[in-house]
């Protein structure tokens, strides 16, 4: 009943559904009506919240195979999340886990750049945020309020919605805005290693 009644009009709704995915048994219990859900959340998350309107949804491989984002969504997590997966070079066990063959790995990869990364962000940031705010008003109980503090926090508040929208923009550009951000990645782990040695 919970599911069939969730709608999806602001961030706060999606974080809700993907709280309840952390179980998951429940995942595994209710997968096909999550399935529909999963995708009617993405379906407002990358066409309204993210603006982009060209990916469809859900998005179907070259034999008119239907991609199970949730399924995805849950082995990538599973797996360690994006980076993880990338770096230890298990996209071709990913695909192979939700029912696709090995040389479908690089597939997987980019149907996850294109409809999961962001979300992960999002969904990331905003549980980090929650935790942060929730430690803010406990320290504010416990001592007098300074209104240097608010100003402070309000300025990293909009610095850090700013820096959400960026990452959004730059994965927002499809085909070529993921391939740009895969180049920004191995440039910025190329540059630190190359630092990290440098100081070795």
């Amino acid at each position: 009943m919970i599911i069939h009644a969730m709608e999806f009009h602001e961030f706060s709704h999606c974080k809700s559904l993907l709280d309840m995915m952390e179980d998951g048994e429940f995942v595994f219990k209710y997968k096909h009506e999550l399935e529909i859900k999963f995708e009617e959340m993405l379906t407002w998350f990358i066409n309204v919240k993210l603006g982009i309107t060209t990916r469809p949804i859900p998005p179907y491989a070259s034999n008119n195979r239907k991609v199970d984002l949730l399924g995805l969504y849950m082995v990538v997590k599973h797996d360690g999340g994006y980076r993880n997966v990338t770096d230890n070079n298990l996209w071709v066990v990913v695909a192979k886990n939700i029912g696709y063959e090995y040389h479908d790995g690089d597939f997987m990869r980019i149907m996850c750049t294109m409809y999961l990364d962001v979300l992960v962000y999002y969904y990331k940031f905003k549980t980090v945020q929650g935790r942060v705010i929730d430690k803010e008003v406990v320290e504010q109980d416990e001592g007098p309020s300074d209104s240097h503090h608010e100003r402070r926090k309000s300025d990293r508040d909009v610095q850090d919605e700013e820096a959400i929208h960026h990452y959004a923009l730059f994965v927002g550009n499809d085909w070529e805005g993921a391939k740009k951000m895969q180049k920004k990645r191995r440039s910025i782990r190329f540059q630190a290693s190359y630092e990290g040695h440098g100081r070795s």
